[in-house]
């Protein structure tokens, strides 16, 4: 007859410190009262070009109708609110752990230039933003032509 346990403990890895700086930004967190940065979203920007950027946001478990994604003043906001039926349904269960954040979030991000949206697409928790920087006339390259006398 085999014994076989369950552990819900997360695996600690070789790194000793790997966890230190989420405990000591919510300690500082707490003393300040501003939102721990390790609550919002995990993400990557990627550039393709000059112009063309992608932001990917981590949202696992969010639907299309509880994100937002707005510009204004050269500045990209994405929110995530959960729907109030969601958080009944959570709180009739028991987590024995819970690693996945569904808290409302808010995250900014401060841009250079104005930037045109081209696509917003949720897939597989995956919030990926596809965008362009539009460069303004006066800083756009202009190619000058060479008369022949």
């Amino acid at each position: 007859m085999n014994n076989h346990s369950i552990s819900f403990s997360p695996i600690i890895t070789d790194n000793l410190f790997s966890d230190r700086f989420n405990q000591i930004d919510k300690i500082f967190s707490t003393l300040t009262g501003e939102k721990p940065i390790t609550d919002l979203p995990g993400y990557d920007f990627i550039k393709f070009s000059d112009t063309r950027y992608q932001l990917v946001i981590l949202v696992p478990g969010y639907q299309e109708k509880e994100l937002d994604i707005s510009i204004q003043n050269k500045q990209l906001t994405i929110s995530g609110r959960k729907s109030s039926i969601q958080k009944e349904e959570q709180t009739k269960k028991v987590y024995l752990h819970k690693g996945i954040k569904n808290n409302h979030f808010t995250v900014n991000f401060n841009l250079n230039n104005p930037i045109k949206i081209i696509s917003a697409i949720l897939e597989l928790g995956l919030l990926k933003i596809n965008f362009e920087y539009e460069i303004p006339n006066e800083e756009q390259v202009k190619k000058i032509n060479i008369q022949k006398k």
